[in-house]
């Protein structure tokens, strides 16, 4: 459970979580949830100002990660609090990293873990969120496996 920050314009504008009395905020969620891949797993969404607070159990650390990062780089919300649970097996936590003006890949593959060739692993760990690994922009928050 930790705050985790997001470029706040960033991202494409699927939901507008941040008008004010959104009543279907938790609904959009779901629905963009969805959209990307991730199914329809039991959380709950509200939304305080520009951040997004999620309840609920995730199967996976992978996939509450998954859910953090599908609900942070929507345009608009400037940080996830996540209060998600952990059904499964103990696994170690991934780190964040924002994509900067030029970042491609493997460039990030080199630089977070000393081989460009390993760009697939962190494609892989993004996946369904990311349909190509050329398709990423400057804000886009990745996660990085251990």
């Amino acid at each position: 459970m930790a705050l985790h920050s997001f470029v706040k314009d960033a991202g494409e504008r699927l939901i507008d979580f941040t008008t004010p009395g959104n009543a279907r905020a938790e609904e959009q969620l779901k629905e963009h949830i969805e959209s990307v891949g991730l199914g329809a797993p039991n959380i709950s969404a509200s939304v305080e100002g520009d951040t997004v607070v999620l309840r609920g159990e995730a199967a996976s650390q992978a996939e509450a990660e998954k859910l953090v990062l599908a609900t942070g780089n929507i345009n608009g919300v400037a940080s996830v609090d996540d209060q998600l649970t952990v059904t499964g097996p103990a696994a170690a936590a991934s780190r964040f990293v924002a994509v900067r003006e030029g970042d491609i890949l493997s460039a990030i593959a080199k630089a977070e873990y000393g081989d460009e060739g390993r760009y697939p692993v962190i494609f892989e760990a993004n996946r369904p969120m990311l349909s190509h690994p050329d398709k990423i922009y400057p804000g886009l928050v990745l996660r990085l496996p251990a």
